[in-house]
């Protein structure tokens, strides 16, 4: 059979169990999960969102930036078939209508209180929004709307499924090919509604080993993910060339401090646009 994203990621759970996967940054600590780690917290989720009711072949809409509960989601929600659809976190909720309309999402996997906000907001325009699941808990705890609930509850109910269900996940991985649709990325739209593009497992772990055999990458590297998730070029960054290679990924405690991080991390690979290379130039001189 051929790799898929869930795929590679039992592989590096069982090759490399005790190894990091990813670390995040939290109150200026360098917190670390495992790949074995990675991957109960993948099943946990997953089957979350099976007992919600996420079908194989449907949408799910992700807006975050680069957090750990992220990528765990984006691997869930492949591993049953699904498509995720990540949205920029900037975005106002207006611009949101469009794309989650277009894909008929139901579920959508949120950061923090400014994302349900949105989401809420745009309710009445996309009736079919139904579950809302946020990771951080801050200011959402007198919520009373419909359909929303914390993403640590999906991870609980998920984890009793899986304990009474320990084969459910494994077989849902093993319905994947790698020609099925992997993910969903939305244009910017700056001359018209955003297009949406298909990419199937194939396509994007193809070209990211291609990148990965020029750059001449192993599971050595330490990378520091603080682009958009929603960007092609940063999933493949920090998504496909992670799982394709098996490298840490670190994500950076917010925006503000990538700056310290990226010294902290010292990344053996560095992606970034032009103007970001500029200003590391300029601050060097």
């Amino acid at each position: 059979m051929g790799k898929t994203f869930p795929l590679l990621l039992l592989q590096h759970a069982i090759e490399n169990g005790n190894a990091p996967a990813l670390r995040e940054k939290e109150y200026g600590i360098w917190q670390t999960l495992s790949w074995s780690a990675l991957a109960r917290q993948v099943e946990e989720i997953a089957c979350g969102l099976h007992l919600a009711g996420l079908q194989r072949g449907e949408h799910i809409v992700m807006i975050s930036g680069n957090r750990r509960f992220l990528y765990a989601s984006l691997l869930a929600a492949q591993s049953l078939g699904a498509i995720p659809v990540p949205l920029y976190q900037d975005a106002i909720a207006a611009e949101c209508v469009f794309p989650i309309n277009n894909t008929e999402v139901r579920f959508c996997v949120v950061e923090d209180q400014e994302q349900v906000d949105k989401m809420l907001e745009i309710r009445e325009q996309c009736p079919q929004l139904s579950h809302i699941y946020y990771d951080d808990p801050r200011g959402l705890r007198n919520y009373p709307a419909s359909g929303l609930s914390s993403l640590a509850a999906l991870t609980d109910s998920g984890r009793a499924f899986a304990s009474k269900h320990p084969d459910f996940f494994r077989t849902e991985i093993s319905k994947a090919f790698p020609d099925d649709v992997a993910a969903m990325f939305f244009t910017s739209g700056t001359t018209g509604n955003p297009k949406g593009v298909v990419h199937t497992h194939h396509s994007l772990l193809n070209r990211a080993r291609a990148g990965a055999d020029f750059d001449r990458l192993t599971n050595k590297e330490e990378v520091l993910a603080y682009l958009p998730p929603a960007w092609i070029g940063q999933n493949t960054f920090s998504y496909a060339q992670w799982l394709t290679c098996g490298y840490v990924v670190n994500c950076p405690e917010s925006g503000a401090t990538v700056t310290i991080d990226l010294k902290e991390v010292g990344p053996t690979y560095y992606f970034a646009p032009p103007r970001v290379f500029e200003g590391l130039l300029t601050s060097v001189m």
